[in-house]
């Protein structure tokens, strides 16, 4: 399989998104999610997706004995018309406009992940935030920060496990409504098989990174480069709106 430039980069972006998410609970769609939609808009929301799921697939299986599948419920049922309203977005929005959600949506949720108000981890609060992740994620592929914001007061272990578990079985939801809404093509699909070489790779570094990245260390860098991402996809948008 031959590699373009942008591509490689893509794969690039991927692994250190992937390897950050397998150490600390969540990064990858909020980093790499506006990265990549800055080499190509065709990256998101389908390929980061798909290869999201598959993420989540290989973390489940490593935190399998950590899981708590009763409390995170409320949070998968909620995200199916979190999704289908994601879905629905992306198809009413012209280009320019996508640009401006988009941007404006991983700011949100940049600036989610700075508030250190405690919200206690119950049925209500995993509902709520299953629909906005269903949302954010189906129409920006960012869906990682509302469901995290949740499990703020859980130990890292628990909050990993239990936040793969939802993508495991919510990203699917969001890829069937894309696909449903005919947002999710072949293309889509060639894209996701390009970048599987990051998933893999980043799935591998983050064993080698593991205790001596922590969420707290990690998450100024994650949020500088993906509040930096999202303000240039933004002005992307702004620029197309006036022009």
């Amino acid at each position: 399989m031959l590699y373009t430039l942008p591509e490689l980069l893509a794969v690039l972006i991927v692994t250190c998104g992937i390897a950050l998410q397998t150490v600390v609970g969540i990064g990858y769609g909020l980093v790499a999610a506006p990265l990549l939609y800055l080499i190509d808009p065709a990256y998101v929301p389908g390929p980061v997706l798909l290869v999201g799921f598959g993420l989540a697939l290989m973390m489940v299986i490593r935190e399998r004995r950590a899981l708590r599948w009763r409390r995170v419920l409320p949070a998968i049922f909620a995200r199916v018309p979190g999704a289908w309203c994601g879905a629905a977005l992306l198809v009413a929005l012209p280009q320019y406009a996508l640009s401006l959600f988009f941007g404006f949506s991983v700011l949100t949720a940049v600036l989610l992940s700075l508030w250190r108000f405690s919200i206690p981890t119950t049925g209500t609060s995993l509902t709520i935030a299953g629909f906005f992740s269903g949302l954010m994620g189906t129409a920006t592929s960012v869906g990682g920060p509302p469901i995290a914001l949740v499990y703020q007061q859980q130990d890292r272990i628990t909050a990993r496990s239990e936040i793969a578990a939802f993508l495991l079985i919510g990203t699917p939801v969001s890829i069937l409504m894309l696909i449903y809404k005919g947002s999710l093509d072949w293309h889509s699909a060639q894209l996701s098989l390009k970048m599987l070489p990051g998933l893999f790779l980043g799935f591998f570094l983050a064993r080698l990174i593991d205790g001596k990245l922590t969420a707290t260390s990690a998450k100024p860098l994650l949020l500088a480069v993906s509040g930096a991402s999202a303000l240039m996809v933004a002005i992307k948008g702004l620029i197309g709106w006036l022009g």
